[in-house]
């Protein structure tokens, strides 16, 4: 079972998802994998003012969906996949009573 403070994680990581465009962000580096994307690339991919990319950026990085590394002069953001995944298992952590996927596909 989660405690208090991985609910109050997921609400705010919910939370930074409920918004059109950070979701489109997400969506995006989402896909670009591990290797992530400039925030220029992001901007380009998304049409989206470079202010206004930056705050969903920010947003997105404190509710701690993606990080932001620096290589050499540039920064690339990623997902956090491990965030990802945690956020994940917390909202599938009771599905189905708790049969996995296997045993329901299995019994079909």
């Amino acid at each position: 079972m989660f405690g208090i403070m991985e609910k109050e994680i997921a609400v705010s990581a919910l939370a930074a998802l409920a918004q059109e465009t950070r979701l489109d962000v997400f969506r995006l580096l989402v896909r670009s994998g591990p290797e992530g994307l400039s925030p220029g690339r992001v901007a380009q991919l998304l049409e989206l003012p470079p202010a206004t990319l930056s705050f969903h950026l920010k947003e997105l990085r404190s509710a701690g969906l993606i990080i932001c590394q620096r290589e050499g002069r540039s920064r690339i953001y990623r997902p956090d996949f491990e965030a990802v995944n945690r956020l994940l298992g917390f909202l599938t952590e009771s599905c189905c009573q708790g049969i996995p996927a296997e045993s329901r596909a299995a019994a079909s």
